[in-house]
């Protein structure tokens, strides 16, 4: 089974995925999409998974210190744009494993995922 986490490598929710996955005994590859990119492909991918509600992290600073004419009117693409240009606006961690895609990180929903 390959199982890759998506994030940025000093995020703290990162450090507890990452912690659980280790403790648990999962192999995983980790991809730093602040230092490595992420493309559009992906995102396209857990949008359609999640949905982009979800994949863009508007509670990040990054988000809040966007104008206001980039907040407006936001859909599917325009968050896709955004997220491409300032990939820590993509909520962390993003987990692909099973053939599905987990956003967030909850012990328990990790749990299910490889019980």
């Amino acid at each position: 089974m390959t199982v890759t986490i998506y994030g940025i490598k000093n995020c703290d929710t990162m450090k507890k995925a990452r912690s659980w996955l280790e403790a648990t005994g999962i192999d995983y590859s980790f991809h730093d999409y602040k230092s490595a990119g992420i493309d559009r492909a992906h995102l396209e991918t857990w949008c359609d998974a999640a949905g982009w509600e979800t994949v863009l992290n508007r509670g990040g600073t990054t988000f809040k210190k966007l104008d206001d004419g980039k907040k407006a009117e936001l859909d599917r693409d325009k968050a896709i744009g955004l997220m491409l240009e300032q990939p820590s606006m993509i909520k962390r961690p993003v987990l692909e494993a099973k053939d599905k895609i987990t956003v967030g990180f909850k012990p328990e929903t990790y749990q299910t995922l490889f019980a």
